[in-house]
């Protein structure tokens, strides 16, 4: 909150530190003091004391930081914007009387629109690289939570002040293509792929797998086709590029559905023969050791590091028979990233299974000279859960698909929709089911933490009671109830002159929060502070709907509450679309 008033008193301070000679931090962590009567944000010094004493000076850390926070109070003490300026025990606390505070949150909130809750540009890009299907497969649920945990990584990370490039990475080579393709080839040669792509192209895999099973006289005919590949047939070359395309333009109309854009797409092959390039060179530089043909060309990284307990393990960069493994496109396609967009952090929003593979792969960049490594960062997630314990398999065709859960999601919102909203138009009914559908598959995969399992279930996902998306959504649908039956445009900006309702209070500290709450979000890669945040935000405006008469109050109490309801709609607002869920007018 209070940008302008925070950039005004850090301007103070650092001409204060400066002209003291005192370490000026790069920049001040405000955070907010907790409502008991007046509201207030609080700096510490501690981290200036300690710098102090890391230079030399013989300081007694936390007596310098209360000396320093005393002489910043002083300096501020005349402020007119606060009520009270005070120094307690390192820590620079300034205050709001609660009408002025009021005010200045409703008026930031209405001014700034839908900018509210960003953060200045950081002048830092990352790269922010999820989702990864693979070709030749259907894309099932198994595949959602990176896509969404992804985007909305990005969207917190935009909305912060980052400049965010959206990577997908997919699988478009591989012992999967070739048993699709063989499959194709010889049962289904000359199809087109019907509507419903995505659902045609997995069938055809799984099928691939089940002829193979049962007939294993046929793997040495897909064992010819690999060769063939290899050799880059120009028949199989074209056949490869033409299904290919049939997968990318499924997985798109997916992305479409779930609001979900990408600004650059790596492949697989992209990248295969670069990464035999950078092995050969950990080869020349003594990093990998060529084992071939009896055995794979190896990285011993604890050997390396001189580590004597066993940490980073033996790396294989590629396979005796020279064709690359996944670690081999990775270390590749590390290198392109930084040089095509000269990133400050690239991000995998990956597996959590995934963690030793990447932490080998960067490890041996870095002993490699690529200083940039160790700006590789690993968001971990774990997998999803369907009632029923179901088990996602494309080798078997078990898998529930995406546009599958879709449908349904959509079906039951639509349920809810016309049971609450009747009279509704229908094209109106679709519209809004599509947005709590969509939320309600979005937020679970998001009110979690990033490393735990979610379990899938309808009941919880579509719950307008408690910690769901639709209950949030809910609370935006009523703030705008409001705010039609109201006579005329919002209200002038106004500070209140009476005694605010409890719940008025506890509404307006919920939307300070949210500005802080988005850069903790971006700051941890947890969408989970953001959705608990929005939840806490939701619950407070109902509870101010129930107990804090609008429409029916006398001025000024109706106009200060009006605004106070504005407010909170647009919070709401910004919220849910900083997590990619929709914002419904009506429900």
């Amino acid at each position: 909150m209070f940008k302008s008033e925070k950039r005004r008193v850090e301007k103070i301070l650092r001409n204060f530190l400066e002209q003291k000679e005192i370490p000026v931090p790069e920049s001040f962590q405000w955070k907010p003091i907790p409502f008991s009567g007046e509201w207030g944000m609080s700096v510490s010094f501690f981290k200036a004391a300690a710098q102090e004493a890391r230079s030399g000076k013989q300081v007694n850390v936390p007596e310098r930081a209360g000396e320093i926070a005393r002489m910043a109070a002083d300096l501020i003490s005349g402020e007119d914007e606060f009520s009270r300026v005070e120094a307690v025990q390192g820590y620079l606390n300034l205050y709001f009387a609660p009408d002025q505070f009021s005010r200045k949150v409703v008026d930031s909130v209405l001014a700034e629109g839908a900018d509210f809750g960003s953060g200045e540009p950081k002048g830092e890009r990352l790269m922010v690289e999820f989702s990864q299907p693979n070709t030749h497969k259907a894309f099932h649920v198994g595949h959602l939570r990176s896509a969404i945990l992804g985007d909305a990584v990005c969207r917190i990370l935009e909305f912060a002040g980052y400049d965010v490039v959206r990577a997908n990475y997919y699988g478009d080579i591989g012992l999967h293509v070739i048993q699709w393709l063989w499959n194709y080839m010889k049962f289904h040669r000359g199809e087109e792929p019907p509507q419903d792509t995505t659902r045609w192209m997995g069938d055809l895999y799984a099928e691939a797998v089940k002829r193979l099973e049962e007939n294993p006289e046929y793997e040495q005919e897909v064992r010819d086709l690999y060769a063939r590949w290899d050799e880059r047939d120009p028949e199989v070359v074209a056949l490869w590029k033409k299904t290919r395309e049939w997968s990318l333009k499924g997985f798109e109309n997916l992305y479409q559905i779930l609001d979900i854009e990408f600004d650059r797409y790596y492949a697989n092959s992209m990248v295969e023969e670069q990464g035999k390039e950078m092995v050969q060179e950990l080869i020349e530089k003594g990093i990998a050791e060529d084992l071939r043909p009896e055995d794979a060309v190896l990285v011993r990284l604890d050997d390396l590091l001189g580590l004597e307990n066993e940490k980073y393990r033996v790396l294989v960069v590629l396979r005796s028979d020279g064709t690359a493994l996944y670690q081999t496109l990775d270390l590749a396609l590390a290198k392109l990233k930084f040089e095509e967009y000269d990133l400050d952090t690239s991000i995998y929003v990956v597996d959590v299974r995934q963690k030793l593979h990447f932490q080998q792969v960067w490890k041996t960049l870095e002993i490699a000279g690529y200083d940039w490594a160790k700006d590789c960062e690993h968001l971990s997630y774990e997998l999803v859960n369907l009632p029923g314990n179901v088990v996602m398999a494309s080798r078997e065709g078990t898998v529930v698909l995406l546009e599958d859960l879709i449908r349904e999601a959509r079906a039951r919102a639509l349920e809810v929709v016309e049971e609450k909203n009747p009279s509704l138009a229908s094209d109106e009914k679709e519209k809004v089911a599509k947005a709590v559908g969509l939320g309600a598959i979005k937020y679970p995969m998001l009110d979690r933490d990033n490393t735990r399992i979610v379990t899938f279930d309808w009941d919880t996902a579509l719950d307008f009671n408690g910690q769901a998306a639709p209950y949030i959504q809910y609370a935006h649908v009523r703030a705008n109830s409001i705010l039609e039956k109201m006579e005329g445009p919002v209200p002038e900006a106004l500070t209140p002159d009476y005694t605010l309702n409890p719940a008025e209070i506890e509404l307006i500290e919920r939307i300070s929060r949210i500005p802080d709450e988005i850069q903790n979000a971006a700051r941890d890669r947890k969408p989970l502070h953001l959705t608990n945040a929005l939840y806490d935000l939701a619950r407070s405006f109902n509870a101010f709907y129930r107990e804090c008469p609008v429409l029916s109050a006398e001025d000024p109490v109706k106009s200060f509450r009006l605004r106070l309801v504005a407010a909170a709609k647009q919070t709401i607002a910004n919220g849910l679309t900083s997590l990619g869920i929709g914002a419904p007018s009506v429900m």
